[in-house]
């Protein structure tokens, strides 16, 4: 059975850095796709950062620059480094494991591809000005 567990989530003031990590358990870690979402109530979850199998990295536009998507393979462990936070990054961040090869985008995720990921619980992150 795979788990997915996400922690570093806090509470900084704006310009402020935070680290989050993602462990998956019962999961081939080398091979499988993964990602960061993040939601705030009332509105869709929106891609921040994912990576695949082959290191290849994608960012939101709004994040480009300041967040760093990375994964440790011998520690099964993914990472997103988040630097200068906005009050506007205040949000639950979820992580997502999937397939190698996932379709998926940084908009609302279609249901096929939101089903066929394995979620965490989240972490929430505030930013105060």
């Amino acid at each position: 059975q795979v788990q997915v567990v996400e922690s570093g989530g806090g509470s900084v003031q704006a310009g402020g850095s935070l680290r989050l990590s993602c462990v998956a358990s019962g999961y081939t870690y080398s091979s499988s796709w993964m990602g960061w979402f993040r939601q705030v109530p009332e509105e869709d979850r929106e891609g921040v950062a994912f990576t695949d199998s082959d290191g290849s990295t994608a960012y939101a536009v709004f994040v480009q620059g300041r967040f760093t998507v990375s994964k440790d393979n011998a520690k099964n462990t993914l990472y997103l480094q988040m630097n200068s936070l906005k009050p506007e990054d205040t949000a639950r961040y979820y992580c997502a494991v999937g397939p190698p090869g996932t379709r998926a985008t940084m908009k609302r995720l279609p249901p096929d591809v939101f089903f066929s990921l394995y979620w965490g619980q989240g972490t929430q992150v505030t930013v105060s000005s």
